[in-house]
């Protein structure tokens, strides 16, 4: 057997955001809760925060959603976001984290809006967005919870009213992703392109702490060679499988930047697309006949690691200072 060691010290892992984030990828479990009975998706929060207005309700956006654009409360956004992208069971400041993190990403969309949905501003499409979840669907998915975990998300969003992260001056790419492998990635490594505060940073998730945090992928040779042709036609698989798979390239943090398949040099993140793999944070081992690629972690690995924060709030950290760690240079603003 042959086993080719793609890293001890993974790093995790969007895709396109955020396109890339989206990119964002959510912890696995989290598929968001529910409303009052009401007409579907379209049911929003309609109750407001207690006593007074805040930044937050009194602002609006243009919201795409099932194919209909309208103006919609900030905080009902933020709402459906929280809820739909983090699992409610996690620790308030954790859930206070994301809330900023999406707040600030819906601002750097107003800044710079999509050609996706010109005529909105923010849409509910993870693949484009971020996720999100009306009222009624949160009552659908919570059931009985609803009202107590309806009034932690409530808690997280008004208790970071109109916070937002900012790096000179502008409101930052706030991507983040659902676990990472020790270490988080540099947006470089993914994208092309980086931020200052978009880099490697240390992540404290284990085997331990995070669901499904290994995952494997296993394919017969024949299925292996087939998905690299169709992408590179001129890979070479003459030999035996021990032979196929040469030159891994790790990144900084410990992800595969690169290696050779039938001498044809593949990218770590082309290699997770192919696969459907969690994350690049991945190591291939090899037999007679099937190859096996075992990634830690999942997503993009860039930004902020949601059980990361998750396990910083279970430690005693503020949201304060797990955005600081994840975001490092940024400085929080109302």
């Amino acid at each position: 057997m042959k086993v080719i060691f793609i890293s001890s010290i993974f790093l995790v892992l969007f895709a396109l955001i955020f396109p890339v984030a989206a990119a964002w990828n959510a912890p696995s479990e989290a598929t968001v809760p529910d409303a009052p009975a009401g007409d579907g998706p379209d049911e929003l929060f309609f109750v407001p925060p207690e006593n007074a207005a805040t930044a937050d309700s009194e602002t609006s956006v243009k919201f795409l959603d099932g194919g209909e654009v309208r103006e919609i409360s900030v905080r009902d956004y933020l709402l459906g976001a929280v809820a739909a992208e983090m699992p409610a069971s996690f620790e308030p400041e954790a859930l206070k984290a994301q809330a900023v993190a999406l707040r600030t990403y819906l601002m750097r969309k107003l800044l710079s809006p999509s050609s996706a949905h010109p005529e909105a501003d923010i849409c509910s499409d993870s693949s484009c967005c971020a996720a999100w979840k009306a009222e009624n669907q949160l009552r659908e998915t919570w059931g009985d919870d609803y009202d107590a975990n309806i009034s932690k998300i409530k808690a997280a969003v008004d208790g970071t009213d109109g916070m937002t992260l900012s790096y000179g001056g502008e409101p930052i790419l706030a991507v983040f992703h659902s676990s990472s492998s020790g270490m988080t990635e540099d947006a470089a490594e993914v994208w092309g392109g980086g931020e200052p505060y978009l880099v490697s940073v240390k992540s404290p998730e284990s085997a331990d702490t995070v669901p499904n945090y290994i995952s494997s992928v296993t394919v017969s040779a024949e299925e292996f060679k087939s998905s690299i042709l169709a992408a590179h036609p001129e890979a070479d698989f003459s030999g035996d499988i021990q032979a196929w798979i040469t030159d891994p390239v790790l990144t900084g943090s410990g992800r595969l930047s690169s290696v050779k398949i039938g001498g044809v040099t593949v990218r770590g993140t082309e290699l997770r697309s192919l696969f459907g793999l969690r994350s690049t944070a991945v190591e291939l081992t090899t037999d007679a006949s099937t190859v096996t690629m075992t990634s830690t972690g999942y997503g993009h690995g860039v930004g902020m690691s949601q059980y990361g924060a998750q396990i910083m709030a279970q430690d005693g950290a503020g949201f304060e200072e797990i955005l600081a760690n994840y975001y490092p240079g940024t400085e929080l603003v109302k």
